[in-house]
């Protein structure tokens, strides 16, 4: 019998402020891409178990574009597997705006049209055994 919550998608979108930039060049590190998978993982592990989980492992971790301050990021997980009691998710940050100052338009932004698939993971969340009813 295939688990009809495989598919279920959670997408948050995050402005990244300046203050987290690590690195020349306004770079972010990796692990700022890691933390908002686990916000997305959190979400999702609500919606269908009604528990928060606990992040277990990564299986794979593609950085395969940068992220930089100013960056507006879409941050996806999607259900690939579930089982007793694990969750298995394939996770993606795909910037979908970038700052673009100039001394005359400090504020200047453009849209990314596509976005650019800057991160890639798959992970896996435990949550507690479901409760039998009484």
């Amino acid at each position: 019998m295939t688990d009809s919550r495989i598919g279920t998608t959670v997408t948050h979108r995050r402005y990244v402020p300046y203050s987290h930039a690590h690195y020349a060049g306004n770079l972010v590190d990796g692990a700022y891409s890691l933390g908002l998978f686990g916000d997305v993982a959190t979400e999702l592990c609500i919606q269908l178990d009604g528990d928060e989980g606990l992040f277990a492992s990564y299986s794979d971790v593609q950085f395969n574009a940068p992220v930089r301050a100013g960056d507006v990021l879409e941050i996806t997980a999607t259900l690939v597997r579930a089982g007793t009691r694990s969750r298995v998710m394939d996770f993606v940050v795909s910037v979908v705006a970038r700052g673009a100052a100039t001394a005359d338009a400090p504020g200047a932004a453009t849209t990314l049209t596509p976005p650019v698939i800057a991160t890639t993971a798959t992970g896996t969340v435990v949550v507690p055994a479901a409760t039998p009813p009484e």
